[in-house]
């Protein structure tokens, strides 16, 4: 099984991609037939979408690449990063870009969506707005989870969840994921 794991963020220091990375690897730890590719949104730059940007460049070779790693993949785990109760536009733009190739973006994948953020709120927003549109783009959403305030329940140094009720809910959605 191949699981595609990514932060919906460009930051290079992003806490949604620690934590995609560390539920992707923890879930081929609970399994071993399971392997892991991390995407890095950097990898799938592109410029701001428009009708008149896809009249004048068509599909861009970054955007079919991004469908195709969904396409190849048997599972996705996306962690969202919100940005003003919503998408970040990396994240967005690329999205928009990706559904012009094929409005089923997801592909029928089975997903796994998670947000967090530093504070209290673990960008649950974003979260629920993820996991309500995914099923219009063909994401079959096994699973959701909002973990609040990131930096007192991730160790970042040790690169592990600390909290153990958390930890539980996530085995239990890379459970949902890979089941």
């Amino acid at each position: 099984m191949k699981v595609i794991a990514f932060g919906a963020s460009s930051s290079r220091a992003s806490i949604n991609k620690q934590l995609a990375t560390y539920s992707a690897n923890l879930a081929a730890t609970t399994e071993s037939n399971i392997k892991v590719e991390v995407l890095d949104l950097n990898d799938f730059e592109l410029p701001i979408f428009s009708q008149d940007k896809e009249k004048e460049l068509g599909q861009p070779e970054a955007a079919k690449a991004f469908f195709n790693k969904l396409g190849e993949s048997d599972a996705i785990i996306i962690s969202f990063a919100e940005h003003n109760g919503s998408y970040t536009a990396a994240y967005k733009n690329l999205f928009d870009w990706a559904s012009r190739i094929n409005q089923k973006v997801f592909q029928s994948k089975p997903m796994l969506l998670l947000a967090t953020s530093p504070g209290p709120g673990g960008a649950a927003s974003v979260l629920a707005a993820a996991a309500g549109s995914a099923p219009y783009f063909a994401g079959d959403v096994k699973a959701s989870l909002s973990i609040p305030s990131f930096f007192d329940n991730f160790d970042i140094e040790n690169n592990i969840l600390t909290n153990d009720a958390i930890k539980q809910q996530l085995l239990a959605a890379i459970t949902n994921l890979t089941a």
